[in-house]
């Protein structure tokens, strides 16, 4: 009942923050070209403070040795993922415009606004370094290989996307780069460094979850509350996302401790299936406005996943007690 209650109030403070960008975009708060300003703040100045805060924050360089075992499977559930979800999305057809969106957000998890603080109600801050290899993983694939397979479909570019390092580092990834450097010299940095830098760094990384949220209700007051309806490509999507993507995470830690005889912390196994089940990214709807995709059909996705959440998490939950 715990769980469950943990998930709703989740869902709750995310309806809210996206019912805020609703009704102001309903009461003509925001013109037209809102919504593009505040992807640029998001993506450029916003992320990249918060990825760069959260690593210093709650990441040892020491830790990485001890959890490699858990590192390499979740880089092999990425790559059988990603290739599933082309497979899908070929299979079934769908649009352009559609694609890059359903392979990323089936693989794609928003592990740190939602899978963080949902992770440390079910396990407690015990389970911080097991969250965070699935976290850093993520994290590098959407902002490169993610973001180039959207980029992909771009129909400015007529699918032919150079590999250059606008689509391979962009601006958010540049705070994992930055950080590593303080990681290995200045492992105390988030204390060392001064206070007005890791304030300034912490406040505005604290922008990222309320400001995309808004960005989703603006987007969906423009296409309109119903539009976020199930379709055949959106249940394809959310099926990738709640059920595809947990079991490919369960096969391989089953397949290791069974076939290979590595075995990994009971917390450990349970984290990582726990993150591979969170909702979709919340920016997915602006890397779409950033590409051309279908920016209507990732903010479905995002909010439908969202949602939806608070009964999977539950269900995953009561199969892994078993």
């Amino acid at each position: 009942m715990a769980v469950f209650w943990t998930s709703i109030q989740s869902v709750l403070s995310i309806i809210i923050m996206m019912a805020i960008g609703y009704v102001c975009k309903g009461k003509g708060w925001f013109d037209d070209h809102f919504s593009k300003s505040l992807s640029q703040i998001i993506m450029k100045v916003a992320l990249p403070c918060s990825i760069f805060m959260s690593m210093l924050d709650r990441f040892k360089i020491s830790q990485l040795k001890s959890l490699s075992v858990g590192l390499v499977y979740v880089i092999i559930a990425f790559v059988i993922g990603y290739i599933i979800s082309w497979l899908l999305v070929v299979v079934c057809r769908v649009p352009a415009n559609q694609r890059g969106l359903v392979m990323t957000g089936i693989n794609g998890a928003n592990t740190v606004f939602i899978g963080m603080p949902l992770n440390v109600a079910l396990f407690g801050n015990v389970s911080i370094p097991y969250l965070l290899v699935y976290y850093i993983v993520n994290t590098i694939v959407i902002w490169t290989f993610g973001v180039w397979v959207i980029a992909a479909y771009d129909p400015t570019t007529k699918n032919k996307v150079s590999i250059d390092w606008k689509h391979f580092l962009p601006a958010p990834l540049w705070g994992f780069i930055v950080a590593i450097p303080f990681l290995i010299w200045m492992p105390n940095a988030a204390t060392q460094l001064p206070t007005f830098v890791t304030t300034t760094l912490t406040d505005v990384g604290a922008l990222v979850t309320p400001l995309s949220l808004i960005y989703i209700g603006i987007m969906l007051k423009d296409f309109g509350i119903q539009s976020v309806r199930f379709s055949k490509n959106l249940n394809v999507a959310i099926l990738g996302r709640f059920v595809l993507s947990p079991i490919i995470m369960f096969t391989l830690i089953y397949a290791g401790a069974h076939g290979l005889h590595v075995n990994m912390a009971s917390m450990f196994s349970k984290t990582l299936i726990i993150q591979a089940a969170t909702p979709s990214f919340a920016v997915l709807p602006i890397l779409a406005d950033q590409y051309h995709s279908d920016v209507k059909f990732a903010t479905s996705m995002v909010v439908a996943t969202s949602c939806l959440f608070v009964i999977v998490v539950p269900i995953i939950m009561g199969i892994l007690s078993l």
